[in-house]
């Protein structure tokens, strides 16, 4: 029962990437996000993938969100998306809910955020992914390479993973995973990307959080271009 089983729940901290701001940052050769991870193997995943549930509202943004689960399940953790209603965009045990709206001048473009099980584990029970139109709405957003870049990095933060790079005005890398100013050749995964997936999923992992078993999203953003 969803009301009992909340207090199993704890919201993580809610980390913003905001694109507007350049300046000095940082790589990173080991780009997991913290020790989140789903609660599923790659066999389990293969068998019954990951939902992304498609709440968005144009067609632009259901083309980006159909590239983006294309892309990451040339991973080891599968996904499928299915459509939703979830117009209030309120987390559902054990999915990815996808949504957009009008949130605000609040300097970011995307977020993502995670609800983990309570423990040691960091075992994700549940996540979203907002994409901001209020920005998005603006000419120099409504593009589809920079609503490809966000969808596509939100739903990595939701797999466990972080950034691969915070400067935002050096050589892109070639993945959604890495700021930059100009997301026109970051709009996959790199090899990097599968690599860090394939070590964080590659134990077994049991249903051990007392609560339903495996299930949940990330929580993480990015932000606004210059």
């Amino acid at each position: 029962n969803m009301m009992n089983f909340k207090k199993y729940l704890v919201p993580v901290i809610v980390l913003v990437a905001v694109f507007a701001l350049v300046g000095a940052g940082t790589a990173f050769a080991i780009h997991s996000w913290g020790k989140y991870h789903w609660n599923i193997s790659t066999t389990q995943s293969s068998e019954s993938p990951l939902v992304l549930g498609d709440n968005l509202t144009t067609p632009a943004w259901k083309a980006s969100l159909a590239s983006a689960s294309l892309d990451w399940n040339a991973s080891v953790l599968r996904n499928q998306v299915i459509g939703g209603t979830n117009t209030n965009c309120n987390p559902i045990l054990g999915r990815v809910e996808v949504c957009n709206a009008t949130y605000g001048e609040n300097n970011w473009l995307g977020i993502a955020q995670i609800w983990t099980y309570v423990g040691r584990s960091g075992h994700i029970a549940q996540a979203l992914v907002k994409a901001n139109d209020t920005y998005f709405n603006t000419p120099k957003y409504d593009t589809s390479e920079w609503r490809n870049f966000v969808i596509c990095q939100e739903v990595g933060h939701t797999y466990g993973l972080d950034h691969q790079d915070e400067v935002f005005d050096n050589p892109n890398l070639g993945t959604c995973m890495d700021y930059t100013n100009d997301p026109s050749t970051n709009q996959q995964p790199n090899q990097h990307d599968y690599d860090m997936l394939t070590q964080i999923y590659a134990h077994l992992n049991e249903t051990s959080d007392g609560g339903s078993p495996g299930g949940g999203k990330g929580k993480k953003p990015a932000g606004v271009g210059a």
